[in-house]
């Protein structure tokens, strides 16, 4: 299929340090572009050197290494290449117009660039597929148990189509393998055992809802934002009664104070004997 353009396009994805797309760097850019006069599409690739240390859950997910862009041009040095590709090119990716786009935006602005995309129009193919294949309540009934939705957002209603939905997802995923992103295989997740499923359904590398806490490599739990980033919660807390009583008393979690408490009872324990 040949778009229709009246306007060059350009699908890019950058992968990156992590998530924060102000405080966060772009380690490997993307591009095709496809042209409105209908020549051959092009295609940029390149690795960048962040400046900053690249986090370890992105190194889990996208498998760049620093020792991988060690040696390769910072930002700053591709800048003009990258803009000269973009040209007036509208924009288009996956999740790009949350992520991608005001990342790119915030790496040129670093380097004195203005990168201005009130002219363009962008392409978010992922709100497309989460418009046209809805991921509420009453899409979920309709596709697992082929029934329509009634008295929606009625509590009681809700909890019941809930219940007839996981029924009909353990009925159309047994014996179903799970496959991620990274081509991993779980033989036959979905299961009738709750711990299967809450294994499943979590993301076991956070402690807490709100991800501000997480496990390392090592599996101690580590702060997951601010100045002790990447630090042991519980030996850092034991030490800094400031910081400590600062998230006692801010808007955190109660899950999160929960947790820093028994962290820190458990390491003053411990250091005790």
């Amino acid at each position: 299929m040949n778009f229709k353009l009246d306007r060059d396009l350009i699908f890019f994805d950058i992968e990156s340090t992590g998530l924060n797309v102000i405080r966060d760097r772009i380690l490997q850019i993307a591009m095709i572009k496809f042209f409105k006069d209908g020549r051959e599409p092009e295609e940029l690739s390149m690795l960048i050197n962040p400046g900053i240390p690249i986090s370890e859950e992105a190194m889990q997910v996208h498998g760049i290494l620093p020792k991988d862009v060690a040696n390769k041009p910072t930002f700053q040095q591709v800048a003009e290449k990258i803009l000269e590709f973009v040209g007036n090119a509208d924009l288009a990716g996956y999740n790009s117009n949350r992520f991608d786009i005001p990342m790119l935006m915030e790496e040129f602005a670093r380097v004195g660039i203005e990168f201005d995309i009130s002219r363009r129009r962008t392409l978010d193919v992922q709100r497309i597929f989460y418009k046209m294949e809805p991921r509420t309540l009453k899409a979920a009934l309709k596709f697992y148990c082929d029934e329509d939705m009634e008295d929606a957002h009625d509590a009681l209603a809700d909890v019941r189509a809930t219940v007839s939905v996981f029924k009909g997802q353990l009925d159309r995923y047994r014996g179903v393998d799970y496959v991620d992103e990274d081509g991993n295989v779980s033989t036959s997740p979905i299961i009738n055992d709750v711990q299967a499923l809450h294994d499943f359904t979590n993301d076991l590398r956070f402690v807490d809802a709100t991800q501000k806490m997480r496990y390392d490599t090592n599996g101690e739990i580590v702060f997951n934002f601010g100045k002790y980033n990447g630090k042991s919660v519980a030996a850092t807390l034991a030490r800094d009664k400031q910081y400590y009583n600062w998230i006692l008393n801010k808007e955190f979690s109660s899950q999160v104070k929960q947790v820093v408490k028994k962290l820190v009872k458990e390491y003053e324990r411990n250091n005790q004997k």
